[in-house]
């Protein structure tokens, strides 16, 4: 039966959505929009214990900021609402009493206190607790219990929960998008809780019983859910579902920059790069993650660089537009390695992004900047259209993000008032204020100031002061910027026009004195 694509994002609002979290709901987004079908946002918060306020709404302006479009879902509605798990409580008890009455499930009155001290036990023995299949028949659950008694607890209103039955040794296979068949032995799998003693289920029935109902095709998750992968794969069966069993993809882990390990928030602060979309004020103790976007990252770029984080699409292309990405994405092309996170490589594609963006555009915003930094006048030449467009071609050459043109170019709207002295020391002879005089004046005499005239001009007399253009070179982008590097020189002295080059000069010449 042919089915329309449907895919999900399934996140938790317990805090700021990671941005492994986004790749997840890229590649969903991607592998949907390719095939013609939707892609769904529905809120997974059945852990109460763990919502954090504001969660939700950080999920969804993260997704709308990255551009990936939602079809249906939580903030959009749609045809299977609701979507936030909470409000559809109600309807998994049902699914999780027909697992009961199937055999497949069970009732397990154990205490929290009880199950920690069974686990204390066994870590006194040097081994490992775990509630399956070698263990049940020796805990208070209703396998151990007559009928009778169980009936007698749940109506006197006993705390319990309601655990699958996984069988015991029974090899449980599946064929991953990524990874091809894989297999487990249900000795390795734990009777999974499936419905907690406050009526909510968890994860392990909630996702199949709202993948099931809102039709997925396609449950794309990371990798840490592997393990459990099993437990899922029976209770499809368990419930007569395994024909409209979703196909699962499950990511690799995004790794360190060094490659050991998962990547943490601790790594993004302590090696000074953002781990979250957007920035995050956590509502309990006040304390602000920085986010890509306040970073000055374009979201294109922020996408494109996400996608390549477990993907590439065999060949050396390496920018992508949104549209380029639904073309070329392939789960055939995702590895199974886990992917390791690069910052510098991510500055790289905002570079990449920064060169793409429309100079007026660009001139447009960094206007908007300059008159709030520095109130300019709008008669002032340092904000017209033509003078700014000037700039962002010289500025966008030499740095990686937008919001650091005024910084690394601030010379080009105010005169330097602090000079590289080290560069000055290194260069700079009494006798060459002779020379400076000189060009000064021959520039106060052009009646035409480009940057090649500038630059023939400025080596003219040098040779006819004896000079080489390098004994005076670096002193001339100091005398005019107050620093020894930025961008190209002459066209910067084009840019400045005559009268404020020769003004810097001076006032340069009255400072080496």
């Amino acid at each position: 039966m042919n089915r329309k694509t449907r895919t999900r994002f399934a996140p938790s609002p317990t805090g700021p959505l990671h941005m492994g979290g986004v790749r997840t709901a890229l590649y969903a987004y991607l592998f949907a929009k390719q095939k013609g079908g939707d892609f769904l946002l529905r809120i997974e918060d059945t852990d109460q214990t763990r919502f954090v306020p504001g969660a939700e709404e950080y999920i969804i302006e993260s997704l709308n900021w990255s551009g990936i479009k939602i079809d249906e879902g939580v903030s959009v509605g749609g045809k299977f609402a609701p979507y936030r798990q909470s409000e559809r409580k109600e309807m998994y008890r049902k699914y999780a009493e027909q697992l009961t009455a199937s055999g497949h499930a069970y009732y397990a009155f154990d205490t929290s206190a009880e199950l920690d001290a069974i686990r204390k036990q066994a870590e006194a023995a040097k081994g490992a607790f775990s509630y399956d299949s070698t263990s049940r028949m020796k805990l208070n659950n209703s396998l151990t219990i007559s009928k009778e008694e169980t009936e007698k607890k749940i109506a006197s209103g006993d705390h319990y929960v309601i655990r699958l039955k996984v069988p015991e040794n029974t090899e449980v296979k599946f064929t991953d998008i990524i990874r091809g068949e894989v297999s487990f032995n249900s000795s390795l799998v734990d009777d999974k809780v499936l419905l907690k003693s406050d009526g909510m289920p968890t994860y392990h029935l909630a996702h199949i019983v709202d993948d099931y109902l809102m039709e997925i095709t396609h449950a794309i998750r990371g990798e840490e859910w592997l393990p459990s992968a099993p437990a899922h794969i029976l209770i499809y069966k368990f419930l007569g579902w395994e024909d409209l069993m979703p196909q699962y993809a499950h990511l690799p882990l995004l790794l360190k920059p060094d490659g050991n390990g998962k990547l943490s928030k601790r790594d993004g602060d302590k090696l000074g790069f953002p781990v979250f979309p957007l920035e995050w004020k956590d509502p309990k103790t006040g304390e602000i993650s920085s986010g890509y976007r306040e970073k000055g990252y374009y979201p294109e770029a922020f996408v494109n660089m996400l996608a390549f984080l477990g993907w590439n699409p065999g060949t050396e292309q390496e920018v992508f537009t949104m549209d380029d990405l639904i073309q070329k994405f392939s789960f055939a092309h995702v590895h199974k390695a886990g992917a390791r996170f690069d910052p510098e490589k991510t500055k790289w594609f905002n570079e990449q992004w920064l060169h793409r963006q429309p100079e007026t555009e660009l001139a447009s915003r960094l206007k908007s900047s300059l008159k709030d930094q520095f109130q300019f006048a709008d008669n002032d030449r340092r904000v017209s259209e033509s003078f700014l467009t000037k700039c962002v071609q010289l500025l966008k050459v030499r740095t990686q993000f937008e919001n650091e043109f005024i910084e690394k170019g601030k010379y080009l709207f105010l005169a330097p008032t602090q000079y590289d002295e080290q560069a000055i020391q290194k260069k700079w002879k009494p006798e060459l204020t002779i020379f400076f005089q000189n060009v000064s004046g021959v520039f106060a005499g052009m009646s035409s100031f480009t940057a090649p005239e500038i630059e023939i001009t400025f080596k003219e007399t040098a040779a006819a002061n004896n000079l080489k253009p390098g004994d005076v070179i670096q002193l001339f982008r100091v005398f005019l910027s107050g620093q020894s590097a930025g961008v190209d020189l002459f066209p910067m002295a084009e840019l400045l026009g005559k009268e404020e080059v020769v003004a810097r000069i001076n006032a340069a010449l009255n400072h080496v004195k």
